[in-house]
């Protein structure tokens, strides 16, 4: 909550730097800065992946039908991101995907956007799209930390961990194992959890 906090705190202080001085907006908004940041995430990626110290086991206890969680939550969360076509008809459904994609991953959804889409949208359209995404994956997050109880009453122990997306395997792994009872449903979350993050940057670069 308060790493959400900072980031909303974050967002609202680069727009008032924005609007405050347009030589600084400019300097921010240098071509080659999201590129650079888009890289350290993606090697932040890496580093948490191969520096989990119950990797070797969790790939022990891997199965194929654990797959199916993830793709699943990949099809639904997309499914109904499209239906906001709908509603926001100034974006394309394409960049209203690419906004879902983050699966609760809201730094590096955010980052991967603007980067992409500021080269044939523009910088403006291109940082609207980006805070939309940020602020989507956030609730998603927020929205997962204190429904899980819902989710798991309403669909069933599995649910909690498709509605958190990539945080199954970190911010809200404690809250659905706590809210399901069930310590057996940690190499799956963390699995669930690592297949989104993966798909993250494919799907946003498919979309864009």
């Amino acid at each position: 909550m308060k790493g959400n906090l900072l980031l909303l705190l974050s967002l609202l202080c680069g727009i008032g730097l924005g609007a405050a001085d347009a030589t600084l907006g400019e300097c921010i908004r240098h071509y080659a800065l999201p590129t650079c940041l888009l890289a350290l995430l993606v090697l932040q990626v890496g580093i948490g992946l191969g520096s989990n110290g119950d990797l070797g086991a969790l790939l022990r206890s891997f199965r194929w039908q654990m797959l199916l969680l993830p793709v699943f939550t990949i099809v639904g969360t997309l499914s109904f991101t499209a239906l906001a076509a709908l509603l926001f008809r100034d974006w394309s459904v394409g960049d209203i995907l690419a906004m879902g994609s983050g699966f609760g991953y809201y730094s590096l959804s955010s980052v991967m956007i603007a980067d992409l889409k500021s080269a044939t949208a523009g910088a403006e359209v291109a940082t609207q799209l980006a805070a939309v995404a940020l602020m989507a994956n956030m609730v998603r997050e927020v929205v997962a930390l204190f429904g899980s109880s819902f989710f798991n009453g309403k669909g069933g122990r599995f649910a909690p961990i498709s509605v958190a997306g990539i945080n199954s395997m970190d911010v809200c792994l404690p809250t659905i194992l706590r809210t399901t009872g069930d310590k057996g449903l940690l190499p799956l979350a963390v699995i669930h959890g690592i297949v989104l993050e993966i798909s993250v940057p494919l799907l946003i670069t498919l979309f864009c």
